[in-house]
């Protein structure tokens, strides 16, 4: 690992006036929650045996026969990304180096791993969405709904890859099928805590735009440059008192205007967390 970049960056969180953090796919598969390989395999054997399936990403755009296989498969994937522990306290480390700095988070994945670690509720922004949350398939209204209690009925009571008929949920108010409150081709319903969320990141950033605010990226992708990098980027091009830090496995890069203010390091984000203690 870059040691010389891991100085410079110890020195922009000690120095900084504020901290803007920005989490892409590869923060969350550092802490481990990933759904391929041996993971994958231990917990979805009988889906692999049945449609050969590789990973979730893959099976998640399979079309079911019916619901209740559907529901199967999928309350296993909220457990193990939402309701379980990370293998890794990769966020709860992260808390540590910046506990004592304003702080704000927006996380592009949607297990609410920087909450369940301890961030506070008010300091992060999930603009794809929560594994944790129904909204309705149609939908009928802008509300989101807790689905906890749900996906552990149907990990308790599915049997042959199917859970009882009983257990698939249906929206309250209209009783249209429910889904996954995930951004995708479907319609997203972006509630009033979304909204909320999405004004306390803007008056963040806002709030210290003039400030030394360290713009810090982990394991972002091409997937999240329109929702974090390309804001990140444009943020400090605008204020010359910002540092743009950007760790990921494939080597992050920048423009050539920022690139006295960046500090980029190739590196697995829970490496780099451990190197800053």
């Amino acid at each position: 690992m870059q040691e010389h970049a891991i100085d410079r960056l110890k020195a922009a969180i000690r120095d900084a006036d504020a901290i803007l953090i920005g989490a892409g796919a590869g923060l969350s598969a550092a802490a481990g929650f990933t759904l391929d390989g041996d993971r994958f395999r231990r917990f979805f054997s009988d889906f692999i045996a049945r449609y050969r399936f590789h990973s979730a990403i893959a099976a998640g755009f399979y079309p079911f026969p019916a619901p209740e296989e559907y529901w199967a498969f999928w309350s296993r994937c909220v457990l193990l990304d939402r309701y379980e522990s990370p293998k890794k306290p990769v966020h709860a480390r992260l808390k540590n180096l910046v506990k004592d700095k304003p702080h704000f988070v927006i996380d592009a994945n949607v297990d609410r791993a920087f909450q369940r670690a301890g961030f506070a509720e008010e300091a992060v922004f999930c603009p794809q969405g929560d594994l944790g949350r129904f909204q309705c398939a149609a939908p009928c209204n802008r509300r989101t709904y807790d689905n906890e209690a749900a996906i552990l009925a149907m990990i308790a009571e599915q049997k042959d890859m199917r859970i009882p008929a009983a257990l698939v949920p249906r929206c309250p108010n209209c009783g249209a099928p429910m889904r996954l409150n995930l951004r995708g081709d479907e319609p997203f319903v972006e509630d009033l805590g979304w909204h909320e969320a999405a004004s306390r990141y803007v008056d963040f950033a806002q709030k210290h735009l003039k400030d030394k605010l360290l713009l810090l990226e982990l394991g972002a992708d091409d997937s999240v440059r329109e929702t974090i990098t390309t804001p990140f980027l444009r943020v400090t091009r605008m204020n010359a008192n910002a540092t743009y830090a950007s760790v990921n496995l494939n080597a992050p890069a920048c423009p050539k205007e920022i690139a006295d203010r960046a500090i980029l390091i190739t590196a697995d984000p829970a490496d780099l967390i451990d190197a800053l203690q």
